[in-house]
C-alpha cells in the first residue's frame, strides 16, 4: 500500500463547518434540534447497542501522529476513538476530524468499502459532537494529512445537545460555566490542564528534593487560623458542632513541626468567603511548607531556587512571557521593604502619619476606613492600589507591619515589624513567608490583640486558638513557613490572565444574577496591573540585604 490513496476527490483537507446554530434558530429551533437528535438515537438504538460498555482503542491521537510511517508502511489497523467535530460529504465518501485529548486524526468514510446502508447511517445519523470509535488503516491524502480510511464504526455515546457554533469563538463565561464544552472542542484548553498537572508534579518533586515531607491536615476544622479572611461555616450533624472550611494549612503543618517532623509540606484546597477577581477564587490551591531551623532569609533562598527550576522548565532559558513582560528568574530577585515602598509612592514616611492623617491619605486614594480596620490595615490596602501594580520582575517586599502578621516573629532589629517577605511578580502576589513565631506568650498576646480587632468590626481577625497555644507549650523549633498560590503560578507559568482559565470549575455567579453594585467595577480595577508598564520602583539590585541585622 503507498502513502497516497486512491479515488480520493481532490479536496481532502476541508475545514471545520460552524455547526448546529441553536442561539441564532431561537427556542424552538433548538427543540428541533433535540427532537431530531432522539430520534436519531432512537433510528440507531434499533441496529445495535447505542452506548457500550467499552472500546478497545489501540492508539491515541498522538501516537497516530508520532508512529504514522511505521503503520502506513505496516499496514496496521488502527482502532481509534473521539468526538466527532465537523462533516463533509463528497458525494460517496465523508471526512470528518476526530478529537481525542491529545489532539486530532482525520478519518474518511467511503461508500463503496462501508455499503450503503452502512456509509447511510454515518452520513445520516451521526452529528456533530458525538463520541465514535473507529477501525481502518492510515493513509496521507493528497494535502497530506494524515487520515483514518474507516472499515468499521461504532456510536460511543450520542451527543443529544449541539455543540456551541464557532466552538473557537466561545465566551470566557461560557468557557468557566461550562468547562466540560471548553475541553471537548479546544485542545488548547486540554493541554493547558494537563500542563498544570505537569506543574504540580514539579512542586511535589522541587519540595522531595529539598528534604519536605509530604502530609494532609484536616479541611474541616473546629477552629480556622493562619490567613486574615472570612471562613465558609458549616455543621457536623453527628458531634453537633459548627466546623469551618479551612482558610490555611499553616496552624496544623506547624504542630507537625512540634512533633518532631522538621519539614513538612501539604498541596492544599484552602477557602476563602470573599470577593472574587482576576486573581481570587473561593476555593483555590495553596502550597504551604514549614522548615524547623530556618528563618524566612532561607526561604528567600528556596523561593528563588524552586521559582527558578520551574522557569527553566515551562519557560524558555529562566524566562517567561507574561502577556507584554518577559520576567526574568535568572539573576538575583529584587528586594524592597514595605514601608519604604509605599512611602516612596506616599512621598511621606507612612510610619510618620498620624491616624487622621493616614486616613485623609486613603481617602485620598479611594480607601474608605472600614470598622474595626487597624493603620497596618490601611497601609496594606494603600499598598497594593500604589505598589503591588509596578512589581513585574521577581520581587521581594520584605519586613511588614506587625498588626498585619500575627503569626510572624517580631523583626530582630526593628521594632513594630516582622520577618516576613511576600513575593510578587507581573503584579500580583505569588508567595508569602515568614519566620514565624515560637513563644507561646507572645502569641497569646497576638491572638488577644487580633480578637480585639474581631470585636471592633474586623471580619478578618484571627480567633484565640487555645489547642494551638498547648502545642506551641510542648516546644516548637524556630522554623520558617511559606505559601504559595499554585493557582497563580500556575497563570504566571501559561500566560492565562484570570484565575478562571487555570481552574477546571471555577466559582461562578448563578445564571440570571445580578452582580453586586461596584463588583464589575472593582474587579477592573484589579485587572489593570497587567497593562500597566514596568515602573522605577525596583530595580535588579537585590539590596537591601534583609541578612544585615
Amino acid at each position: 500500500m503507498t502513502d497516497q490513496h486512491p479515488d480520493l476527490p481532490p479536496e481532502t483537507s476541508p475545514p471545520l463547518p460552524d455547526g448546529d446554530d441553536p442561539i441564532a434558530s431561537g427556542t424552538q429551533g433548538l427543540r428541533n434540534i433535540l427532537a431530531g437528535r432522539r430520534e436519531k438515537l432512537a433510528r440507531l438504538a434499533e441496529l445495535g447497542p447505542v452506548y457500550p460498555y467499552r472500546f478497545d482503542r489501540s492508539h491515541r491521537s498522538d501516537e497516530i501522529q508520532a508512529q504514522a510511517d511505521q503503520l502506513i508502511a505496516a499496514q496496521t489497523r488502527v482502532q481509534y476513538a473521539g468526538r466527532l467535530l465537523a462533516k463533509r460529504g463528497m458525494g460517496k465518501t465523508l471526512f470528518a476530524p476526530l478529537d481525542d485529548e491529545w489532539g486530532r486524526v482525520q478519518i474518511y468514510f467511503k461508500r463503496d468499502d462501508l455499503g450503503p446502508e452502512r456509509f447511510q447511517q454515518a452520513q445520516k445519523l451521526l452529528d456533530i459532537g458525538d463520541l465514535i470509535g473507529v477501525r481502518g488503516y492510515l493513509f496521507r491524502t493528497r494535502t497530506g494529512e494524515l487520515t483514518i480510511h474507516v472499515e468499521e464504526f461504532a456510536l460511543l455515546a450520542k451527543a443529544l445537545r449541539p455543540l456551541p457554533e464557532k466552538y473557537h469563538d466561545m465566551s470566557v463565561e461560557l468557557k468557566s460555566r461550562r468547562r466540560y464544552l471548553d475541553l471537548a472542542m479546544n485542545l488548547a484548553t486540554r493541554q493547558r490542564f494537563r500542563l498544570r498537572s505537569d506543574i504540580l508534579g514539579e512542586l511535589r518533586r522541587a519540595f522531595a528534593a529539598e528534604g519536605f515531607l509530604e502530609v494532609e491536615t484536616p479541611v474541616l476544622q473546629p477552629l480556622y487560623g493562619g490567613a486574615t479572611a472570612r471562613p465558609f461555616v458549616t455543621l457536623h450533624n453527628a458531634l453537633d458542632q459548627e466546623l469551618y472550611l479551612r482558610i490555611a494549612d499553616e496552624l496544623y503543618l506547624k504542630r507537625c513541626l512540634v512533633g518532631g517532623l522538621d519539614r513538612v509540606f501539604e498541596m492544599a484546597k484552602d477557602f476563602r468567603n470573599e470577593g472574587m477577581d482576576r486573581t481570587h477564587n473561593p476555593e483555590f490551591t495553596m502550597l504551604e511548607a514549614y522548615a524547623a531551623y530556618w528563618d524566612y532569609r532561607d526561604m528567600m533562598g528556596l523561593s528563588e531556587r524552586l521559582l527558578r527550576n520551574l522557569a527553566d522548565r515551562f519557560g524558555t532559558a529562566g524566562r517567561v512571557v507574561f502577556g507584554p513582560h518577559t520576567v526574568d528568574f535568572t539573576t538575583p530577585f529584587a528586594r524592597v521593604r514595605f514601608l519604604a515602598a509605599l512611602g516612596e509612592r506616599l512621598g511621606a514616611d507612612p510610619a510618620a502619619l498620624t491616624d487622621a492623617e493616614l486616613a485623609a491619605v486613603a481617602q485620598a486614594h479611594g480607601i474608605a476606613r472600614r470598622p474595626g480596620q487597624g493603620r497596618d490595615r490601611l497601609l496594606d490596602e494603600l499598598f497594593s492600589l500604589l505598589v503591588e501594580p509596578d512589581l513585574i520582575q521577581p520581587t521581594f517586599v520584605l519586613d511588614h507591619p506587625r498588626e498585619l502578621s500575627p503569626l510572624a516573629k517580631a523583626h530582630r532589629s526593628e521594632a513594630g515589624l516582622v520577618e516576613r517577605f511576600e513575593l510578587f511578580v507581573c503584579g500580583f502576589e505569588l508567595a508569602n513567608s515568614f519566620s514565624e513565631l515560637n513563644d507561646p506568650d507572645e502569641q497569646r498576646r497576638r491572638f488577644a490583640a487580633q480578637r480585639e480587632l474581631a470585636a471592633a468590626g474586623d471580619q478578618e481577625a484571627q480567633p484565640l486558638d487555645e489547642d494551638f497555644l498547648e502545642a506551641l507549650e510542648y516546644g516548637m523549633p524556630p522554623c520558617a513557613g511559606i505559601g504559595i498560590g499554585v493557582d497563580r503560578l500556575v497563570m504566571l507559568l501559561t500566560d492565562c490572565h484570570s484565575i478562571r482559565d487555570v481552574l477546571l470549575f471555577p466559582a461562578m455567579r448563578p445564571e440570571g444574577r445580578q452582580e453586586r453594585p461596584g463588583y464589575a467595577a472593582e474587579w477592573q480595577r484589579k485587572a489593570e496591573p497587567l497593562t500597566r508598564a514596568e515602573g522605577p520602583l525596583v530595580s535588579a539590585d537585590p539590596d537591601p540585604d534583609p541578612r544585615k541585622d
